[in-house]
């Protein structure tokens, strides 16, 4: 597991007043068809890290197509995978466009693993692709960095709005 470090209160202030500066616009695929929630992390003194507007990926045809073709993810947009049972899963990067943050993430809420996932070499089969492991009952995938950015870590809890 990679140590993960806390930001001083005032530097993340700074970070995220930087961020907002940029605004992007985001294009996810089939937009309308995608339920959405609020995914928002705390950290083990409930002290709020991050959230973001999350698509909902609640069948296999939506999990199997996830965020392929899709231009772009906002700053604080990502997609949330929810899977029947709690399980050990593998995710990979088709027809990706931009690189991610991959957050498994228990039944319980709490962040079992998160990988840094860039986008595969010009040209690399389906086959071939990288597989993400890790073990959770929902996914959450977030625009590459941003679980750097929010200081998430690996035993962080997520909340989900909603009955996922």
């Amino acid at each position: 597991m990679v140590a993960c470090r806390r930001v001083a209160p005032a530097l993340l202030v700074l970070l995220v007043v930087l961020a907002g500066c940029t605004g992007t616009v985001a294009n996810v695929a089939n937009d309308g068809e995608y339920e959405r929630t609020t995914v928002t992390v705390v950290d083990g003194s409930g002290t709020e890290l991050g959230s973001v507007d999350a698509r909902v990926a609640d069948t296999f045809d939506k999990r199997y197509t996830g965020l392929s073709d899709t231009e772009s993810l906002g700053p604080n947009e990502g997609m949330l995978f929810v899977h029947d049972t709690e399980d050990r899963h593998a995710y990979v990067m088709r027809d990706m466009g931009f690189p991610i943050d991959i957050v498994f993430i228990a039944a319980n809420g709490t962040i079992t693993r998160i990988h840094h996932a860039e986008l595969p070499p010009e040209g690399t089969s389906g086959s071939d692709l990288a597989r993400y492991r890790g073990t959770g009952k929902y996914v959450l995938e977030v625009p590459y960095g941003w679980t750097n950015d929010h200081n998430v870590c690996e035993g962080d809890t997520v909340e989900i709005d909603g009955d996922y």
